[in-house]
């Protein structure tokens, strides 16, 4: 399967209505007593977390404010896609937020988020950053891959 990675532009963002960002969360790490322990949801979420407005409007303020934002095709259609925020936050440590990073569902377990994770790093280290900071679901398949 040829997978092409290009920079995602302010036309290109809705296409992530093509993502079928569902997931089935079996389990998932929570605070249990003071410690953190995975615990069965068996939850199906059915798309984006928070919606795909949120996502769709967050996209486009990465994109507007000089952030890097990579898409994953295949064909002419978008499968995934990661944003690195621009802005630089840390005292010790210069640091960026990679704030989305989706995968459509059929396309999962394919290396591909690796790929565009790795586009990402790969951007930091062009704004000489020191690290990229990963907020994540608790999901277990998610904190695992």
């Amino acid at each position: 399967m040829d997978i092409i990675f290009s920079i995602l532009n302010l036309e290109d963002s809705i296409n992530i209505k093509e993502i079928d960002a569902s997931q089935y969360i079996k389990r998932a790490w929570r605070l249990v007593d003071n410690k953190r322990q995975l615990v069965d949801l068996n939850f199906q979420s059915d798309g984006f977390p928070d919606g795909f407005d949120n996502h769709y409007e967050s996209l486009k303020q990465t994109i507007t404010n000089g952030g890097y934002a990579i898409g994953a095709y295949h064909e002419t259609k978008l499968i995934g896609f990661a944003t690195l925020n621009s802005e630089v936050f840390g005292s010790k440590f210069k640091y960026v937020l990679l704030d989305q990073l989706f995968i459509s569902l059929p396309y999962r377990n394919k290396s591909i988020g690796k790929k565009l994770f790795f586009n990402c790093v790969n951007q930091a280290k062009s704004w000489q950053v020191d690290k990229i900071y990963i907020c994540a679901g608790s999901a277990e398949d998610t904190i695992k891959k």
